[in-house]
């Protein structure tokens, strides 16, 4: 029988444009975000994943309180440290060096996705990023981000405006964290935090795990992942 003609009845897998920008101030990354949100929204990008790290800094989401800030002002001054309110859900948390911050943009309504379902594929891609390295990680009921027992290893807090996503998750690779002594880190005071090099007694390379979340991501998503976040 002849294929001339015929057409597959199953769609082609929708794209996700990945971007790497290395470490960056927390004011240039959410420059790069919002630019990239208003390409999405306006047709003239596909979804994508910002990858990043930033520079020291902390932030407060829409349920952050200055109960949960620890350090003093003039410690922070005395670190290099800047806290910055933003409009992403969930409480504080410390960004650094060492820790993969994603920020996907992504429009749920194309994706056939509640905001409910994205953060938990959200989840779980990081629950098979870290897996690439022997941790057992895990969801907790009633408590988002990613868990190894009662220490969290990646945090996860987005915002959602018509219909199209932006902030993402911060997963501790090598990350400092002592840099989390600042803060009550998501306001959670019976828990810790961790990191891929905590759990796995040493550092990866972030270009590996960066892989490793690309490709779980692609396959959570169902998308095909490419470097290439021109718009048009």
């Amino acid at each position: 029988m002849s294929l001339q003609g015929f057409t597959s009845a199953r769609p082609p897998e929708p794209i996700c444009a990945v971007s790497w920008s290395g470490r960056v101030p927390y004011d240039e990354g959410m420059s790069l975000m919002h630019d990239q949100l208003d390409a999405r929204r306006a047709g003239r990008a596909p979804d994508t994943l910002l990858l990043l790290e930033h520079d020291p800094v902390i932030t407060m989401g829409r349920r952050g309180g200055s109960a949960n800030l620890v350090a003093t002002p003039e410690a922070l001054v005395a670190r290099g440290i800047e806290v910055h309110h933003v409009g992403r859900g969930g409480d504080i948390t410390y960004h650094g060096p060492g820790q993969l911050v994603g920020y996907p943009v992504v429009g749920l309504r194309a994706a056939g996705l509640g905001a409910r379902r994205y953060v938990e594929r959200l989840e779980e891609v990081l629950v098979r990023t870290v897996a690439a390295y022997g941790i057992r990680a895990a969801r907790r009921e009633g408590r988002t981000g990613v868990w190894v027992g009662t220490e969290k290893i990646a945090a996860i807090g987005v915002q959602i405006s018509r219909g199209f996503t932006s902030h993402g998750f911060a997963l501790n690779v090598s990350t400092d964290l002592s840099g989390f002594d600042l803060i009550v880190p998501c306001g959670i005071r019976d828990g810790g935090v961790t990191s891929i090099a905590a759990q796995a007694g040493e550092a990866p390379q972030m270009e590996d795990v960066i892989a490793h979340l690309v490709e779980a991501f692609g396959e959570i998503y169902e998308r095909r992942m490419t470097w290439d976040v021109a718009t048009t």
